[in-house]
C-alpha cells in the first residue's frame, strides 16, 4: 500500500512507527509478520492468510489515522439531570449523571482527545483502536445500573448513525 504525502514510516524491528499531520502512531507486529518500506510503499507478508490481512488492514488505519484522523460525534440525552462531561489530560470526569452526587471517571486512551460543547461529545484522534477504545470507555462508565434501562435511557449516543 502507499504512503500518503506527508507520512513518514520508521520500522525498528517489529515495530512500525507512523507520523504524519495529525500524530504519530506505533504498532508492534508478530514474529510472523514481515514489514517492509520500499519506495514509498509498505509491504505485509505473512504464511497465514488471516494475519496477513490483519495486518494489512492495522497498516492502512494507522497510515489514514495519522494522514487524516479519525473523529466520531456523539450527543449526551437525558430527561432531567444536565450531564457535563469534563476532559484534563487522559482522566474523563462525568458528572451529574441520573442526578448521582459522585461523578463518573473514567480514561481516555493514546493521543485520543474529546471534546465537549453543550450536548454534543467529539471523539478524534489518529489511532483508530484507540479512538474506539476511548468510546467504549464512555459507553461503560455511562452504563446504567440499579434502574430499569427502559425507563432511565440517559446516556451518550451515536450521532452519525
Amino acid at each position: 500500500m502507499e504512503i500518503p504525502k506527508g507520512v513518514t514510516v520508521k520500522i525498528e524491528g517489529q515495530k512500525l512507527t507512523a507520523k504524519g499531520p495529525q500524530g504519530e502512531v506505533s504498532k508492534t507486529f508478530a514474529k510472523s509478520v514481515s514489514v517492509k518500506v520500499e519506495g514509498n510503499n509498505v509491504e505485509v507478508s505473512s504464511p497465514s492468510k488471516a494475519l496477513n490481512g490483519t495486518s494489512e488492514a492495522m497498516v492502512k488505519n494507522m497510515l489514514l489515522g495519522v494522514s487524516e484522523g479519525y473523529t466520531r460525534n456523539f450527543k449526551l440525552l437525558y430527561a432531567h439531570f444536565p450531564i457535563t462531561i469534563e476532559s484534563k489530560g487522559h482522566d474523563v470526569t462525568i458528572k451529574n449523571f441520573l442526578g448521582e452526587k459522585q461523578p463518573r471517571k473514567t480514561k481516555s486512551i493514546g493521543a485520543t482527545k474529546i471534546q465537549a460543547k453543550g450536548q454534543s461529545v467529539t471523539v478524534s484522534g489518529p489511532d483508530k483502536e484507540a479512538v474506539g477504545q476511548t468510546i467504549a470507555n464512555l459507553i461503560t462508565a455511562m452504563r446504567i445500573r440499579d434502574k430499569d434501562g427502559r425507563i432511565f435511557q440517559d446516556g451518550i449516543y451515536n450521532q452519525e448513525g
